[in-house]
Formats: structure tokens, C-alpha cells, sequence
């Protein structure tokens, strides 16, 4: 089990390998907390490119390689590649960078939450191991509900 934090990302600077759908999905996210973004990534799928044309994310066209990550504070592996992830995987716990890598949990120093929002309040869910994103989407998508008067 993991013990819940919230970390003040207000400028700093996040890494992305990967640019396809759950990078998006993870960049928007992101965004909404005051970081940076740099994206490393042969292609950005079209919401992404948006944002890089918008200067809302810094775009690199280029393969994976670890020197990307020597100025992160967190790193994202999210590929569809197994290699290339488990590479970012081990350069990032050699760098003692806290990682969240899509494709193995076992790889990850924190998970990606679920997070829910109002003018007042901010969390985030997890299942208990992990494993059960679409329980804590789901759960999330019920308390920002209630949270924004629903019933």
C-alpha cells in the first residue's frame, strides 16, 4: 500500500517519454498544477502537438535517451515500447527521480492518480494495489460529481 502525499509542482519541471493517448491524459492533468513539461518523443499525438504549438508543453522530437532526465523532478515513462520504458524505468532510480511508468507498476516509485478538483478541494485516488485504474476513475468522477453540487 502506498501512503498518499501532494507535492507543490509549481515550476517544476516534469519529463514525458512518450506522446501518445496516456501521456495526454497525463499532461492535462499536469498542467492543471504549475509545472513544466518537456516532452520526448519521435511523434505527439494531435492534442499534444496543440499544446506544443501553444508553448503550454516544450516538445522534443527525438528518441528516448537518459540525459533528458537529469533535470527532471519527476519522470513519466509512457511509451508502447517495454524496452524503452524500463530503460527510463532504470535510469530514473539511478538518478533517485520519484517515476511513474504506464506499463508496470512494479517500476513505479509513486502511481498517477485520479484526481478530482474544486475551487476549495484537491485529491487524488488510487486503488490499494494499483492495479484497478478504471475503480479509482470511476470513484473520482463520483466525488467531483458531489463536489460540484451533484447528488
Amino acid at each position: 500500500m502506498h501512503f498518499p502525499i501532494f507535492v507543490d509542482l509549481t515550476d517544476k519541471l516534469v519529463v514525458v517519454i512518450g506522446g501518445g493517448r496516456i501521456a495526454t491524459r497525463r499532461i492535462k492533468t499536469l498542467l492543471r498544477f504549475g509545472c513544466s513539461i518537456k516532452v520526448v518523443a519521435l511523434q505527439l499525438d494531435d492534442q499534444l502537438r496543440e499544446l506544443a504549438d501553444s508553448k503550454q508543453i516544450e516538445y522534443v522530437c527525438a528518441a528516448y535517451a537518459e540525459h533528458y532526465l537529469h533535470t527532471a523532478f519527476m519522470v513519466i515513462g509512457a511509451t508502447d515500447d517495454r524496452t524503452v520504458n524500463h530503460a527510463v524505468y532504470l535510469a530514473a532510480k539511478s538518478l533517485a527521480i520519484p517515476v511513474n511508468i504506464i506499463d508496470r507498476k512494479e517500476e513505479c516509485s509513486f502511481f498517477f492518480p485520479a484526481v478530482f478538483e474544486n475551487e476549495h478541494i484537491c485529491g487524488g485516488l488510487i486503488s490499494k494495489g494499483g492495479q484497478q485504474h478504471g475503480l479509482a476513475k470511476e470513484s473520482a468522477a463520483r466525488i467531483r460529481e458531489l463536489l460540484n453540487g451533484g447528488n
